[in-house]
């Protein structure tokens, strides 16, 4: 086991230097000045421009612009933000848990609904149901975020009036932060109703962003099921005479699980990415809204941080995930 966690310990280096090399590229890649975006409309002088770029240490080339960045890190220091002047590692904290949330209430959602039906569409293979479940969910995977997240807004928002259209909670509410989660929030406050309309909000940006993953788990689940139901370990279960209710949860799903662990590691990858465009439609204040926004203005310091930072998450819950897949199934923990 030790011999599994130091090599999959040992990819995390490269990937990190990867992530920051790519995040560094990207955004200057884009065209536009972040010290003319900081001017705006008033402009400035180029002896002031030349002024700004020397001390925000843009005038030097771009490789050691790149080596300064790493060792900034190495010391724990992610940058200000151009615009704030506040440190990007601040606006990420303050911002990341309202990302967090909606990203655990859409995995959610796509769990206590995938799975199951995954599993019904095993046991029930070729009939109706399992017609209507894989023709869900390929009509799920196949929905633009965008167009899926405005279709909701127009039929349960603006027909009729069940959701807010945007935002995390009622302006008629102030709740003070303490966790940064809007519902656990709301419940340490004096406001108790404020609960409900946290949770109003966050119901529609969690199904638009629950979706594809669970479209992905049922799938996967449905494959993985049938693969497991057909070994000769079930077919022995079956001929004993155990429950079949039994057989499926008990001797079947453990091992049909596995395939299915790896798939939602990688769509926690998703999730962050798709929360860019959700955050974007409902005006949810998360890292997706904010990563949008430093772009717009080309506050390179918040942008490579965000980046970072957002992979940092991801690579952990993967890392996490290997390992789990490691102890559920020892033969991985051997092979090479």
């Amino acid at each position: 086991m030790f011999a599994f966690v130091f090599r999959r310990l040992g990819l995390v280096i490269p990937t990190f230097l990867g992530v920051t090399l790519f995040a560094f590229i990207l955004i200057r890649l884009i065209p536009g000045d972040p010290v003319a975006m900081l001017a705006g409309e008033r402009g400035m002088s180029p002896e002031r421009h030349a002024q700004m770029m020397a001390q925000l240490g843009l005038d030097r080339p771009m490789i050691e612009q790149y080596v300064m960045y790493l060792w900034s890190l190495l010391q724990g220091d992610f940058g200000r933000s151009l615009v704030t002047r506040t440190p990007v590692l601040d606006e990420f904290m303050t911002l990341f848990p309202a990302t967090l949330e909606l990203s655990v209430t859409a995995m959610l959602f796509a769990l206590i609904i995938g799975l199951p039906a995954g599993i019904i569409a095993a046991v029930r293979r070729g009939t109706a149901l399992d017609h209507t479940v894989m023709a869900g969910a390929l009509t799920g995977y196949s929905m633009p975020i965008f167009w899926w997240g405005l279709l909701l807004i127009l039929l349960f928002s603006v027909t009729l009036g069940w959701t807010p259209v945007s935002g995390r909670i009622s302006v008629l509410y102030y709740i003070e932060p303490v966790t940064g989660f809007m519902l656990i929030d709301t419940l340490l406050s004096d406001e108790p109703e404020a609960f409900w309309s946290a949770l109003h909000h966050l119901v529609l940006p969690a199904i638009v962003l629950g979706t594809i993953p669970l479209a992905v788990i049922a799938r996967m689940t449905r494959s993985s099921m049938l693969e497991v139901l057909g070994e000769d370990y079930v077919r022995t279960a079956r001929a004993k005479g155990l429950n079949p209710v039994r057989v499926v949860l008990v001797h079947a799903l453990r091992n049909a699980l596995i395939p299915v662990i790896t798939v939602i590691g990688l769509q926690v990858g998703l999730l962050l990415a798709g929360a860019i465009l959700t955050e974007t439609i409902f005006a949810w204040p998360g890292i997706g809204k904010w990563l949008i926004e430093s772009i717009g203005r080309r506050d390179y310091p918040s942008v490579q941080g965000g980046i970072l930072l957002v992979s940092c998450v991801v690579i952990v819950v993967n890392l996490i995930v290997d390992l789990l897949y490691g102890i559920i199934n020892p033969r991985i923990r051997h092979a090479r």
